[in-house]
Order: C-alpha cells, then sequence, then structure tokens
C-alpha cells in the first residue's frame, strides 16, 4: 500500500529540516523524481512527501512538475538554477531598491507585499543596523504620498493563484466583471502582470476571445488554475496588449493630437516626455505646441483635463469637440451658467 514502508527496511526518524535537506539534494542530483521514488528514498508517506515538496517550493526554490509521456508526474527544479552565483548588492544599488520599495505602496495586503517584506527582511539579516537604518530613513523620505490607490487586500488568495500561474504557465478559467456590464467568464492563458497609475492588470490571451485582452484585476471575481499548461508565443511583447493607446485602453485608430498649452505651464509640459514620439513647438509668445500621434480618447482626454485652464486641443476636431462639450458638462454640473 502506498505510504508504508517495505518490510525489513526501517523507517527513518529525522526532522522536517533534514527531510527537506535530502530532498533537495536528490532534486538537485536528477533530472527529476516521481512521488513514489521519493517516498522510497526518504522512508516516509506521500503525504509527507506533498507536504515538504510545498515547504520547497513556499522557500522559493524553482520547483516545477511535469507529465511525462507515460503519464508520471515528476518534480524537478527549473533546469540550471543551482549554478547561478549568490547574487549581492553594492550600497547604492540597495539605495535603488528602497527607493523603488517606496513606490509600491499600492501592493499593501497582497502576496507581492509578503514578498516585498521577505526580501528586504533577508537584507536587513546580512547588513549591519547602522547601514539598514540608514536605507530606511532614505526611503521613508522619498516615499510619494499615492492618491487613490486601489485596495487589493480582499484579493489576496486570487493574487497568490495568479501568481502560481504567471509563474508555472497554466491556463485561468476566470469571472469577470466589467464596468457597467455583466460578469463574463473566460479562459485565459496569463502572460503578464502590468503596474498602471497604482494599479494593477492582468494581460494574456483570452480564449474566448481568440485574442490578446487586459482585465482589471480589482474585477475579477474568481480565479480558478487549470492543470493545463500553455506556451507564450516567442513573439510576444506586452506592447501588443495596449496598441497605440495612450494609457492602456486601445480603443482605435491612432490619431494626430496637437495641444496648446499656456506660458503659464508651458515649462511644466517642456520637461516632461508624455509620448515617446512627441514633437514640441515653442511660440514667440511662450506658449507650447505638442504634438503626438496615439489611440485612446477616454485617456487622452482624462489626461488633458488636468492641465485645464492652461489647454486648447488643437486637433483633431473630433477631439476638440469632445473636449469642450466635457467641459460644458462639467460647468452644468458645478451649477454655472
Amino acid at each position: 500500500m502506498a505510504g508504508q514502508h517495505k518490510p525489513g527496511r526501517a523507517a527513518k526518524k529525522y526532522s522536517q529540516a533534514a527531510r527537506l535537506h535530502d530532498l533537495i539534494r536528490i532534486l538537485e542530483a536528477r533530472y527529476g523524481a516521481t512521488v513514489e521514488e521519493l517516498m522510497e528514498e526518504c522512508q516516509v508517506s506521500r503525504r509527507t512527501v506533498y507536504r515538504d515538496l510545498q515547504a520547497i517550493d513556499e522557500a522559493g526554490y524553482p520547483l516545477i512538475n511535469e507529465c511525462q509521456a507515460g503519464g508520471q508526474i515528476i518534480y524537478r527544479f527549473i533546469t540550471g538554477y543551482s549554478k547561478i552565483p549568490p547574487i549581492t548588492f553594492s550600497l547604492e544599488e540597495l539605495m535603488t531598491l528602497y527607493l523603488c520599495r517606496g513606490q509600491l505602496e499600492f501592493l499593501k495586503g497582497t502576496p507581492f507585499q509578503d514578498d516585498l517584506e521577505a526580501i528586504f527582511a533577508r537584507i536587513r539579516s546580512s547588513m549591519p543596523p547602522r547601514s539598514v537604518a540608514h536605507l530606511e530613513r532614505l526611503a521613508e523620505a522619498s516615499a510619494p504620498r499615492f492618491l487613490g490607490f486601489k485596495d487589493y487586500s480582499g484579493q489576496h488568495q486570487l493574487l497568490k493563484d495568479l501568481r502560481r500561474a504567471l509563474l508555472k504557465q497554466q491556463r485561468c478559467k476566470l469571472d469577470y466583471r466589467p464596468a457597467k456590464r455583466n460578469n463574463s467568464s473566460y479562459l485565459v492563458d496569463p502572460y503578464t502582470l502590468l503596474f498602471y497609475k497604482n494599479a494593477l492588470y492582468l494581460g494574456g490571451y483570452a480564449h474566448n476571445r481568440q485574442a490578446l485582452r487586459l482585465f482589471a484585476i480589482e474585477r475579477i471575481e474568481t480565479l480558478e488554475v487549470q492543470a493545463e499548461r500553455f506556451d507564450v508565443p516567442e513573439d510576444y511583447s506586452a506592447a501588443a496588449l495596449t496598441g497605440a493607446a495612450f494609457g492602456l485602453i486601445d480603443d482605435g485608430p491612432a490619431r494626430q493630437v496637437a495641444l496648446l498649452f499656456d506660458k503659464e505651464i508651458a515649462h511644466l509640459i517642456s520637461e516632461r516626455i508624455w509620448h515617446p514620439e512627441q514633437q514640441l513647438e515653442k511660440d514667440p509668445d511662450g506658449s507650447l505646441i505638442l504634438r503626438f500621434a496615439a489611440a485612446g480618447d477616454k485617456e487622452i482626454l482624462s489626461w488633458i483635463y488636468s492641465f485645464v485652464p492652461y489647454v486648447r486641443v488643437l486637433g483633431p476636431e473630433s477631439l476638440r469637440n469632445q473636449f469642450v462639450k466635457g467641459l460644458e458638462k462639467g460647468l452644468k454640473f458645478q451649477g454655472a451658467s
């Protein structure tokens, strides 16, 4: 019976730490091993092997499982991982890591925040306390104060499952609630997790639509990781998810946009890159014209409204009309005549 030890061979009695050491040694030395082989090698039950494999996976080892031609499941580490040298950081690189951590406050309540805390706990354990305190002070002074970021704490388990699916390239079935529409079910190959404006988005291939799609994480009601694996196409890039969009939503062909900014804020516009192919024209009176080609009127308009009353839409005409209608609607909502 599975889980029983062979007659005449005494069961090993040792701690879980020793068992994990043995399992890691076996998996490192071979291409892979089945649960039955690990039961035999370590003289433990099937349940214990599964529990120890889970502990190894949770400890951060790159453990994967594969179905062989005969139907057997083998467990192994990603090829070549043991040859990767230990990662070390300079003090300047550590400062950069601490500064980047301050940009990710919106991940609070997610498994990614748990991972960040575990990473920095390891960093702290290998550094003098004074150096840690100095880096923490720098990060605190540089941390931004986000406005309007989303709360993902209620989706902690969903994000853990999604993280596993992304790492192991497993298909997912999800129920999705679009804005102002009924729920829909999707079968998705998850390719990418995008961070955009303090929010999380899943990008992947939706089999229902036979096309790439973006899903806002907060609108995913349920997610089930399937056993079936998939391969990411070699020609895939995250840019394919957004196309020519000004932001994330590619809702039509790219159009030439021209905006005139008053001299009062022209310096703010010229100090940043708003589009990779933007063109700037300075007028003698100090105003500035910004030109670029992009799709997604809603996101473009949302950005333009943030510069009212110092911006004028020069073209295209349809975008200008939408802009003016939005201003009129806003005035009406404020009770202005």
